[in-house]
């Protein structure tokens, strides 16, 4: 079911930012020093995390991964498309594909991504530690299994096989990256449901998982969370003249002070914004924001850091 998301009164976005400043609080004040810090705002509907944003026809579309209210553990089922104009108010598509929907997994729906070309959307999704390939006519689905099988299978190029990053380049070439604690990346085919070529390792300082790439004035940007004191807070970049690489290390763009971070990095009308998680009542039960990027003359990303609550 489909549901636009109405304006808030006045009276309501003050609640809701007391209550979003309580949250947070009660999260970042464990074993920070000084005043607690304030996450973003928070764009899409409890509980969604591992945001993918992508634009087409001037809209913006965000594939999250779904929690389940309650969960302990990482026991997502299905994906939701969200998508505005305005970044301000949101209409929910609903589930758009799931594990139901899948004959050779089971478990763990988690990261996806999504990318338009050919007339058609596809939609990379991982299922219990495999990458599979849905495709549909519209932004929103009903997405279909494109292959029957995955499209990466389990250990497959020596790393965890999860978190795909969908990324063409303007020569028309796409590649597929993947991973967990060791970056790999895989060509595909004009069709994106056949791979072309071998499975490619990537050497990235600090890379933990959550991959996502971007393309900024001829500059390939890999972004993604570092591992540090048992959690995955640190967005951290790298960047290279290649999409194979060698990339540079750069350092943290965001640290959102929560079990782990997972976003994207997408320009619309004309800014760049970063799209990520912080964890809400719980590590498993995460809530998506937005911040807007800024980047210095030599292409380097100027960090961000949490906002302090308003007085």
């Amino acid at each position: 079911m489909k549901h636009q998301t109405p304006p808030r009164s006045s009276g309501q976005n003050a609640l809701l930012q007391h209550l979003r400043s309580v949250w947070v609080s009660a999260i970042f004040a464990v074993g920070l020093p000084g005043p607690p810090l304030l996450a973003q705002t928070q764009i899409l509907p409890d509980f969604q995390a591992d945001p993918s944003a992508r634009v087409w026809n001037d809209e913006l579309w965000i594939y999250p991964s779904h929690d389940i209210a309650g969960s302990t553990g990482w026991d997502m089922v299905d994906w939701h498309a969200f998508s505005s104009t305005d970044l301000k108010h949101w209409t929910d598509h609903g589930v758009i594909f799931g594990l139901k929907d899948l004959t050779w997994a089971r478990k763990w729906a988690w990261a996806p991504d999504c990318l338009q070309r050919n007339g058609k959307f596809y939609f990379y999704f991982p299922a219990d530690d495999q990458i599979g390939v849905a495709v549909s006519d519209k932004p929103d689905g009903p997405f279909q299994d494109a292959l029957g099988r995955p499209l990466l299978a389990r250990d497959e190029g020596g790393t965890r096989v999860m978190d795909p990053c969908i990324f063409v380049d303007d020569d028309g070439q796409a590649y597929l990256y993947f991973g967990q604690n060791a970056l790999r990346v895989v060509k595909l085919k004009p069709d994106m449901v056949t791979r072309d070529g071998p499975i490619i390792a990537l050497a990235v300082k600090n890379f933990h998982e959550g991959i996502w790439v971007h393309k900024r004035n001829g500059r390939y940007y890999l972004s993604y969370p570092s591992f540090e004191n048992g959690r995955a807070s640190k967005m951290e970049y790298s960047i290279g003249r290649s999409p194979l690489g060698p990339f540079e290390p750069k350092g943290v763009i965001l640290d959102n002070h929560s079990r782990n971070i997972h976003g994207s990095i997408t320009e619309f009308r004309g800014q760049w914004y970063l799209f990520y998680h912080v964890q809400g009542p719980s590590p498993y039960e995460r809530r998506v924001c937005l911040e807007s990027l800024t980047y210095n003359d030599d292409g380097t990303i100027q960090p961000l850091t949490m906002h302090r609550p308003s007085q």
